[in-house]
């Protein structure tokens, strides 16, 4: 007589929030296929019967978006379309117990650090033997990569502590062996990303060793760029610098959020800088690296912001002229020191506020493309949409910053292969031009 045999698992993992929980995913998805489960991101497909959410819960926006997610995966399962709902990530650590009373439909809630125990529900290991190793689920040719876990620091306005805890520096030895296997796969492009990167190695190392972890990721055949995100600006190891200037591969890039341009307004948020230190810092980097384009994004509206502390740090982006930059509105977050403070400004103040900032920025922005026309510049391509080749040059990282774009019909590039493109027109936020034959 036949017994009906079991349908095998399928799981899909839906990802909210940033690059690090996008680096955190792709561990996921390594370590179930490396125990033999079929595992799939952001799958198109309905037809996984377990689903795993990896939410975000930075700000409020965020912490909706993974909300209503997961609601809509419970009502899913109600309907008898999945069979399991996992939850994991920035929200499901910091607000589990609630959850937990809300969301009955969920078969279980993960921390952020819980990856051991999510595996045993799929009566998985977490294998050792795979660290280093990662299933990418970006395009081929780049990959974020994770230097650190946590943050020390004491900013006002932020949770992330609250979710990800201390800070823990990944050996160098393991960021390289795992930057070997990923330019072994085609990758061309590192991100390294962290909470606070230029913290990086002052626990391992005891002291900040971000240039020699940048140094040994440079040697590392196969990477031809090397991106550094979220540099912290209170305590900038200077050493990167002359690092930078010297290896071609290293891209003259910085993101380094400095979240406002008044003094006042910085000690209120406890960054442990002010607007001078600030300024002579970035005089600093551009003097040491000339062509750098710098990265930046500030908080409009924080709690005790005066029209006269938006006015200063609208003047010092004015002043500053940075390359890249973006704004948030204050968002108002539970057991941080700026959640005991009266979020005085209304919201749409601080629109209004984010508003402005961006418009002027809008203008920089398009001055500095401007400035590019007629010239030849180095060009990744990433992806065809519409009518056009679409990539980056070296002053621009994925997905947040501008684009270069050239016409699919005129023109023919392999996707994540470099070309040479002469910039023919531009707009506030792109540039247009032609690939130039070698």
């Amino acid at each position: 007589m036949k017994t009906k045999s079991r349908k095998q698992d399928k799981v899909n993992i839906v990802t909210l929030g940033c690059s690090k929980n996008l680096v955190d995913s792709e561990v996921m998805l390594t370590q179930l296929k490396g125990n033999d489960i079929d595992a799939t991101h952001e799958s198109e497909k309905d037809d996984s019967n377990i689903i795993i959410v990896n939410t975000c819960g930075f700000i409020d926006n965020a912490k909706q978006e993974s909300i209503d997610t997961i609601l809509r995966y419970a009502e899913a399962k109600q309907e008898g379309a999945i069979e399991k709902l996992y939850v994991t990530g920035c929200l499901s650590q910091r607000y589990k117990d609630d959850l937990e009373k809300e969301i009955p439909e969920v078969d279980a809630f993960f921390g952020t650090m819980d990856l051991p125990l999510l595996l045993k529900k799929f009566n998985a290991d977490y294998k050792h033997e795979l660290i280093g190793e990662r299933l990418t689920t970006t395009a081929q040719h780049y990959a974020y990569m994770k230097i650190s876990e946590g943050c020390d620091r004491p900013c006002s306005f932020c949770a992330i502590p609250l979710m990800r805890g201390k800070h823990v520096s990944k050996p160098i030895d393991e960021l390289v062996k795992e930057a070997q296997s990923l330019a072994g796969r085609g990758v061309k492009e590192l991100l390294l990303i962290a909470q606070d990167s230029t913290f990086y190695g002052l626990d391992l190392y005891g002291k900040r060793n971000l240039s020699e972890l940048l140094q040994r990721l440079s040697d590392v055949n196969g990477i031809d760029w090397i991106r550094l995100h979220y540099a912290y600006p209170s305590g900038f190891p200077t050493d990167i610098l002359k690092v930078m200037a010297e290896r071609e591969n290293i891209c003259n890039y910085l993101d380094i959020p400095l979240q406002h341009g008044s003094s006042r307004m910085l000690k209120v948020m406890r960054r442990g800088i002010d607007r001078i230190k600030t300024e002579n810092l970035i005089t600093q980097i551009r003097e040491t690296v000339p062509e750098i384009a710098l990265r930046t994004t500030l908080i409009a509206g924080h709690p005790g912001e005066t029209e006269a502390d938006f006015e200063e740090m609208a003047t010092f982006v004015e002043k500053m002229r940075f390359e890249r930059l973006g704004v948030f509105t204050y968002s108002h977050e539970e057991n941080t020191h700026a959640g005991t403070m009266q979020d005085d400004v209304p919201e749409e103040v601080k629109q209004d506020r984010a508003d402005a900032i961006m418009e002027i920025q809008q203008q920089i922005s398009l001055e500095r493309n401007q400035s590019l026309l007629g010239k030849t510049i180095k060009v990744l391509f990433d992806r065809k949409e519409g009518g056009y080749f679409v990539g980056r040059s070296e002053a621009d990282s994925p997905e947040v910053d501008n684009e270069v774009l050239v016409s699919a019909e005129d023109n023919y590039v392999r996707l994540g292969d470099f070309a040479q493109v002469k910039v023919e027109d531009v707009s506030e936020f792109d540039l247009y031009g032609s690939i130039v034959k070698e």
